[in-house]
């Protein structure tokens, strides 16, 4: 039967797991470093995986395809549960290994409350409310004239200094595409559309899957129709920056 089914580019593919991850049905797998459609009758040509992947490799295409079959779907998934019990998914994500990060001693071991020592302002420098980029409004009065933050949701956990840098002075906003589904890309042209943004920094990590909200923050900028500065800074898993 002539069907819609999912189309993946090879050569577009970082091999994040990302799109692997979001396939309810189990019908892509990580093979090789690169994400596969494992069976035409897994797929039920709803894409779930599209929104996340973050280079676009992900398409739909009409052709001679099995039937989606969801009797085997169910069946594979449950054996798939069983075998795998509570062990990480495979996805092959750099972002998802473990790792731990070495630090001194004395950035590591903390004072008792009553002991603690004087450190400098840990006052938030947070401008606003909500920060969530599915949860605020496309209009709101913080956002006239204003510097824009777009980071992913890791990166003010990474990087120590992320208040002081980033977040002062600018408005806030934060997710993640992988864990979210979701591509920003319509909100934030929305966003930038409707409001007088004075520039945006993106902050994302080094992590192949993270470039979905870098992603989404371009394609944004480019269907706005304006010409805003904008610039990319990327940390590492250790807190340092590119």
């Amino acid at each position: 039967m002539i069907r819609r089914i999912i189309k993946i580019n090879e050569e577009l593919c970082n091999g994040c797991g990302a799109c692997a991850a979001a396939c309810h049905e189990g019908a892509i797998g990580m093979v090789d470093g690169k994400a596969v459609l494992l069976k035409d009758d897994y797929c039920d040509g709803l894409g779930d995986c599209l929104p996340t992947c973050p280079t676009g490799a992900i398409t739909f295409e009409e052709r001679e395809a099995a039937a989606y079959d969801e009797a085997a779907v169910k069946a594979r998934m449950s054996g798939k549960t069983k075998k795998e019990g509570t062990k990480p998914s495979p996805c092959g994500c750099p972002g998802s290994l473990a790792r731990s990060i070495a630090r001194p001693l004395a950035d590591t071991q903390s004072a008792p409350y009553h002991q603690a020592a004087p450190i400098p302002s840990t006052e938030s420098r947070l401008s606003q409310w909500p920060v969530q980029i599915k949860l605020v409004p496309v209009q709101a009065p913080y956002f006239q004239d204003a510097r824009l933050l777009i980071a992913a949701d890791c990166t003010a956990f990474a990087y120590g200094s992320f208040h002081h840098d980033f977040i002062a002075g600018r408005v806030t906003l934060i997710g993640c595409p992988k864990l979210d589904m979701a591509d920003y890309s319509e909100k934030l042209t929305e966003i930038i559309r409707l409001n007088d943004i004075k520039d945006v920094t993106i902050v994302r990590m080094e992590v192949p899957c993270c470039g979905g909200i870098e992603t989404a923050v371009k394609n944004a900028l480019k269907a706005s129709g304006k010409f805003i500065p904008w610039q990319v800074v990327t940390v590492r898993t250790d807190g340092s920056l590119v």
